[in-house]
């Protein structure tokens, strides 16, 4: 089973656009972005083993294996300019995907960490390792899911398993030390995230030698969902790509 979930193949397009999901998070939560990006933007969303169409599939619980796993996957796709968007987690592992691929000498245009605090200043708090209904509750804290969906028994069963996972993946995760990125970055995030505040947020620019932005939109952990308009727009405005029509 492939890492990419690809709504719409676009072989014209100037850009590909690889998305990373949030923690318990999989493609389907970038699949708007297909028509709203437009046609000269390809996304490719990653899809996590271990839910979804990728149900079967073992989970990977290590940051650094998974970033491994999805620079590896994407060689045969980075035959055009490659971008990287990262949510939360994602952020992370868009990072780490990052510095493998220009280690490699195919670097991304740009790099966008979204909701999340650098790679280096990581937060004490342990979800992991608490009863399902505590990881339900840091779930719906975090907000982008449906409490609704998490109190069918059935479907908690299905769910829990990557959810923990993810949490155990970013909680672990440890910043390896290395050659700063020299890749251009952008950290996005909302005004009223109780997760990442913009001090912590502009840590980002401290792991990065190329070009760095910082952009702070209203919302809170999901700004990205009702603000996607905008963000869209900084994308397409950082990577010089038309804007859709």
């Amino acid at each position: 089973m492939t890492w990419f979930r690809c709504a719409e193949a676009r072989p014209w397009a100037s850009t590909r656009l690889f998305c990373l999901p949030h923690a318990g998070g999989s493609a389907v939560f970038y699949r708007p972005w297909t028509k709203a990006v437009g046609p000269a933007v390809e996304v490719q969303a990653v899809q996590y083993p271990g839910r979804a169409d990728r149900l079967g599939d073992a989970l990977v619980s290590d940051a650094h294996k998974a970033a491994r796993l999805i620079a590896a996957a994407m060689a045969p796709l980075l035959d055009r300019p490659a971008a990287l968007f990262g949510h939360s987690m994602g952020a992370v592992l868009a990072y780490e995907v990052a510095r493998l691929l220009q280690e490699r000498g195919t670097p991304p245009v740009h790099l966008f960490v979204s909701g999340t605090r650098a790679p280096h200043d990581r937060g004490d708090e342990r979800i992991a390792g608490r009863d399902d209904d505590g990881v339900v509750e840091a779930m719906v804290g975090l907000g982008g899911t449906d409490a609704e969906m998490l109190a069918n028994p059935e479907l908690r069963a299905l769910v829990l398993p990557y959810v923990r996972n993810d949490f155990t993946l970013i909680e672990d995760y440890v910043h390896a030390p290395g050659p700063r990125l020299a890749v251009p970055v952008t950290a996005i995030i909302g005004d009223d995230d109780p997760h990442v505040n913009e001090a912590q947020a502009a840590r980002w620019g401290e792991v990065v030698e190329g070009r760095f932005a910082l952009r702070v939109l209203p919302g809170d952990h999901f700004y990205l969902t009702g603000r996607q308009s905008e963000v869209i727009a900084e994308v397409l405005r950082t990577l010089e790509v038309p804007a859709a029509h």
